[in-house]
């Protein structure tokens, strides 16, 4: 049976979690049970309470949302549905109607959509929907929480009744006050009210002509507030129909309360039901926010939590804009233990809690922020001996306290265990206390239990690393400024870096060596080497992230290239379709003018007409039907390769122009040759060299070995010398 200690809430600060999801809830009673929440006792109950989770979560992204959920509590008015004769005021019945139509509305849709959320319909199944709850509600109360006049025969008369009397009640105050204000009695404003009822504001020294009940005076004495006579007889009326009218609302609501207290138990079960989906939804919500998921929990012991996330950090690491580091730790049948080691704020403690609240917030049925591929098993204790705990009420030291917190540990320590230790054998004798931890290790290994321990005695590094299902772990430190990476590396014990970290803050080096004296060699070689071998594992971890950094570069690159080349052939393709159709289209003109040129010979028309439905027939039957949307596609398509075809056309004649601008500017530019009997020339645009052989004035005789031809000079170009 699953039993976890409220020393293992507080400190894995576990109210932290609660408190965060609570506030996410959209009601009173649901932000109750969220800070109620406990670990689950039942494995079934746990994954079905997961299920129902994380099924929410999977509908923040589909398109099923899940319908409201809020509602107004409503435990009052259930406390006076179970006392005989009393009855519900009608705002009362308005909140019940609304929580019972969320209710039957969600239900409803759970329904529906039982293949979306199959665990969460599964919860919905078990209540009844009772729509009779509301038909009832609806038959007596209106949308803004008003008895309705149809509600009974008798409130129908009366409420006419009433609006009779008002009616003359204006009618007859309207007169008075036209006859008074005529008369000069009454004041500017004319009118009042006073007491809820409509007063004439009558000048003080006319008071008694207006007859009339006076039922106040301004705070000057200069207006008297007078009921007229006539309106007395019917305001009296009035009363007495507006104490019907309450006695007969009394009646209908005591009917009301009667017809609706059989069913006090299903409302009391849509309000439960309501504030459990207000919990599984801020639950949801916080793992939306946490990227929270269910890993797989499995039967063997295993503890797999890849790329772990502590939640509280992360959140409080979101708000600052800060890096949180997850970490990846696994716990089996052949490595039970770790015994993490390292210097002071590296991330020990850290990694530890994580470890514990995750497996915690699991058990309580709460997503975590870990790998999908991460699994874990069920424990029946998690027991945690973290922070200073001095007891000042049982004058208890903090290792005191710590012992009598291990011989607790000793008392429910099992295979189905998970301890988490911080600074394990601290607050005594370094080697008494080392000594001690020493043999509480060996015992809760051979109980087969599964732990985390945070330690700096090199002699409990020492037992892992002997031990067959136990092992080290440390926290990887940046080996030349000495600074945490906040990174835990498995199957190695750490340094505490304890002279190294003094070096660095400014303690003199031979204060250094005279305490590295002081302690036995063999501690400090040890610890040494373990510093070194860490400083090695810092290497090679970098130097893997650099790896991994060019090795996903260049998957990128390719991937680049890939999607560049998919898109030149793509191009390509087009291209080759846009020639074929250019070179189909040429073929039918050369086709049409052969036909064109027959028929301007042999003036036959009907040879043509035969020539030209042969070449129609032909090109039809290499045609496919298309339909009309894919001809638009196809328009399209064209279009489009047409339009970068004329762009690339004229970019490449763009291109052609400029390269013969530049060419003939510096054909332009190039130093002109003094030609001279004898020398190789050739025609500017020509290919064919010859010897100039004379020279007239401006004109050249030049010799191409068969012939010889007469230019002018300016024609020619230097090729060699002679």
């Amino acid at each position: 049976m699953i039993s976890i200690t409220e020393k293992t809430l507080k400190d894995l600060e576990f109210n932290t979690v609660l408190e965060t999801i609570a506030s996410r809830c959209n009601t009173e009673i649901g932000e109750e049970k969220a800070l109620a929440i406990v670990p689950f006792k039942s494995k079934e109950e746990l994954l079905i309470n997961l299920k129902q989770t994380s099924e929410y979560v999977s509908s923040f992204s589909n398109n099923n949302a899940i319908p409201n959920h809020g509602f107004d509590n409503i435990n009052y008015e259930l406390k006076f549905l179970a006392i005989e004769d009393s009855f519900l005021e009608v705002l009362s019945f308005k909140k019940i109607g609304t929580l019972a139509e969320t209710a039957i509305t969600l239900l409803q849709f759970l329904k529906k959509f039982e293949s979306y959320y199959p665990n969460l319909y599964q919860k919905a199944a078990q209540i009844d929907i009772i729509k009779l709850i509301n038909q009832r509600i609806d038959e007596v109360v209106d949308k803004f929480g008003i008895i309705k006049d149809n509600a009974s025969p008798d409130l129908i008369e009366i409420r006419r009744n009433i609006s009779v009397v008002r009616g003359k009640i204006n009618q007859s105050f309207g007169m008075a006050m036209s006859q008074y204000n005529s008369l000069g009695y009454l004041d500017d404003i004319k009118e009042s009210i006073v007491d809820n009822r409509r007063v004439l504001a009558v000048l003080a020294m006319y008071r008694r002509k207006v007859k009339g009940s006076i039922l106040g005076n301004s705070k000057t004495g200069s207006i008297a507030y007078v009921e007229p006579e006539a309106t007395l007889r019917y305001s009296r009326e009035l009363n007495n129909l507006e104490y019907e009218e309450r006695e007969e609302i009394m009646r209908i609501l005591k009917r009301l309360t009667n017809d609706i207290r059989p069913f006090a138990e299903t409302i009391a079960a849509y309000q439960d039901f309501l504030s459990d989906i207000d919990v599984i939804a801020a639950k949801a919500k916080y793992a939306n926010k946490i990227n929270g998921i269910l890993p797989n929990i499995t039967e063997d012991r295993r503890l797999f939590f890849r790329e772990a996330f502590h939640p509280i950090l992360y959140l409080n690491n979101k708000e600052k804009k800060a890096v949180t580091y997850p970490q990846t730790i696994e716990l089996h049948a052949e490595s039970r233990i770790i015994v993490i080691s390292g210097p002071n704020a590296g991330g020990k403690t850290i990694s530890l809690k994580t470890v514990g609240l995750l497996q915690l917030m699991l058990q309580c049925g709460i997503l975590i922020p870990v790998h999908e591929r991460s699994e874990t098993f069920l424990f029946d204790r998690i027991l945690t001996d973290i922070g200073d705990n001095q007891s000042i009420e049982n004058h208890l030291s903090t290792y005191s306290y710590r012992l009598k917190n291990m011989n607790y540990f000793l008392k429910k320590c099992n295979d189905k265990t998970l301890f988490l230790i911080d600074e394990f054998g601290t607050g005594s004798d370094p080697e008494l206390g080392g000594a001690l931890a020493e043999i509480f290790l060996e015992e809760f290994y051979d109980r087969e239990a599964f732990g985390i321990i945070t330690t700096h005695y090199s002699n409990l590094k020492i037992l892992a690393n002997e031990l067959p299902f136990a092992s080290n772990a440390n926290m990887l430190f940046d080996e030349k400024s000495l600074e945490p990476m906040y990174k835990l590396i498995l199957g190695q014990a750490g340094s505490s870096f304890t002279f190294e970290v003094a070096q660095k803050n400014g303690i003199p080096f031979g204060l250094i060596n005279r305490a590295k004296k002081k302690i036995e060699g063999g501690k400090v070689r040890f610890d040494k080497t373990i510093a070194t071998l860490q400083k090695e594992r810092s290497k090679l971890e970098k130097t893997s992230l650099n790896l991994k950094e060019e090795e996903t570069k260049a998957r990128e690159e390719g991937k680049k290239m890939e999607t560049i080349n998919a898109k030149i052939q793509d191009k390509l393709e087009r291209y080759q379709e846009l020639y074929d159709a250019n070179q189909r289209l040429i073929y039918i003109g050369q086709k049409i003018d052969d036909i064109s040129e027959n028929y301007f010979n042999n003036k036959d028309k009907k040879t043509l007409i035969g020539e030209i439905l042969k070449v129609v027939e032909i090109e039809n039957s290499k045609r496919k039907k298309l339909t009309v949307k894919e001809k638009k596609v196809k328009e399209v398509v064209q279009k489009k390769v047409a339009e970068e075809v004329k762009v690339i056309v004229e970019e490449i004649r763009e291109v052609k122009k400029e390269k013969k601008i530049k060419a003939k500017i510096e054909e332009d530019n190039k130093p002109k040759v003094a030609l001279k009997v004898g020398d190789r020339v050739r025609m500017i645009d020509g290919k064919a060299i010859g010897t100039l052989e004379k020279i007239e004035k401006l004109k050249a005789t030049v010799n191409y070995g068969i012939f010889t031809s007469k230019v002018s000079l300016d024609q020619l170009e230097y090729v060699q010398p002679s």
